[in-house]
């Protein structure tokens, strides 16, 4: 695959996920930094103003809750944290809101648990709310449902939750803002030597190594999760930057080709990396068997699948659940994910979008299975 130059990267990224850490947002964890949130803010608000589509991935609701709730130290109990968490996150949907409202910039709160987004339901409907909202010109700020969850505030990160998030909505870059100026090839604080990594492969397992691998005590909440973090975002073609968050303007220097940062390039295209998703890691759960010009659509010009062009429903499945899409003689031309049910795609069979409403009883998305989320096989 024919590598982007660097420069080009961020440059020609249109929707990009900004992740940022509580090292960041926190007055060295007194509660929130707003000045430093009201910066990136601004310049979230000067990308979105200018054509991008953007997302935030922001931690700190638990140390604003400890703020808030009058505590010194973070406690270690899962229920004082998950309480600290709940009371935190309406401070940190506040800020981000009055912030991003004083730029002319809409905002969402999305609380998102790794169980989110393993479930394929759950899946889709976080994907179309975020693509929704990013049609809309809003900025999603997410953070992990740490109220709810309990592995996730004892060994979760954002960083991986940046990483999931850019997969989810297919992201053409992934900005993970830090307290550190980017990639070394050791820790500069203790070796002088220390060479600063301007651009590798995402990916690399020279990186990991580098860090201290996977499992060290060194990489623990540090460079390491990031760097997986590139690597998983890699799989679905979104290149990552690590960058120091107080930078000045790092954002929008980022998007105009500026190399700041550790850049890690994607070696999957974008065009490549869902399709093989769907083809080579997902069980088929059903099929629909379609008719000769719906097989034609789908194959022959690329099109989505419509109901209308079913002829017939087999297996039990659920909406997110993978299924092939069978000709008339029962030959696999593709396979994707579903949009509907299998009790709904009965339904609905040979029937046009404008009567969904009286069938189903709610007016969803006009395809079975959307062209992006499809790949042929036959």
């Amino acid at each position: 695959m024919q590598e982007k130059p660097a420069s080009t990267v961020l440059l020609n990224a249109k929707r990009i996920v900004v992740k940022v850490g509580s090292s960041l947002v926190t007055n060295e964890g007194r509660g929130l930094d707003a000045q430093a949130i009201g910066q990136w803010c601004q310049q979230l608000a000067v990308l979105v103003k200018g054509g991008r589509e953007v997302i935030m991935v922001s931690s700190g609701a638990i140390a604003e809750g400890m703020k808030r709730l009058g505590w010194a130290t973070r406690p270690s109990a899962i229920h004082e944290l998950q309480a600290a968490a709940a009371v935190g996150q309406m401070g940190l949907v506040q800020v981000y809101e009055s912030q991003l409202r004083e730029n002319g910039v809409g905002s969402a709160q999305v609380l998102l648990t790794h169980a989110d987004l393993a479930d394929r339901e759950r899946y889709l409907n976080a994907r179309s709310t975020l693509l929704s909202l990013l049609q809309f010109g809003v900025v999603p700020v997410i953070n992990e449902n740490d109220t709810v969850v309990n592995d996730e505030i004892k060994f979760g990160d954002n960083d991986t939750l940046g990483a999931l998030v850019a997969n989810l909505v297919d992201a053409d870059a992934l900005v993970i803002l830090t307290d550190q100026k980017g990639l070394y090839s050791a820790d500069p604080r203790k070796d002088p030597a220390a060479r600063f990594i301007h651009e590798a492969k995402a990916g690399d397992p020279a990186l990991e190594a580098m860090a201290g691998g996977a499992g060290s005590s060194l990489g623990k909440g540090g460079m390491i999760t990031k760097i997986l973090a590139a690597k998983r975002a890699a799989g679905s073609g979104a290149s990552t930057v690590i960058a120091w968050g107080r930078e000045p303007n790092a954002l929008i220097r980022l998007s105009q080709g500026e190399a700041i940062g550790t850049l890690l390039v994607a070696q999957t295209a974008k065009s490549q990396a869902r399709k093989r998703w769907i083809a080579d890691h997902l069980q088929l759960r059903g099929a629909v068997t379609v008719d000769a010009g719906a097989a034609a659509k789908v194959r022959d010009e690329g099109k989505s699948l419509l109901p209308i062009g079913m002829t017939s429903v087999q297996g039990e499945f659920s909406r997110g659940d993978v299924i092939a899409i069978r000709d008339s003689q029962g030959t696999e031309v593709a396979r994707g994910l579903a949009n509907y049910s299998s009790m709904e795609a009965r339904l609905i069979c040979r029937t046009p979008s404008s009567e969904f409403e009286k069938l189903l009883g709610y007016t969803g998305e006009a395809e079975m299975i959307h062209r992006t989320n499809l790949v042929l096989t036959g």
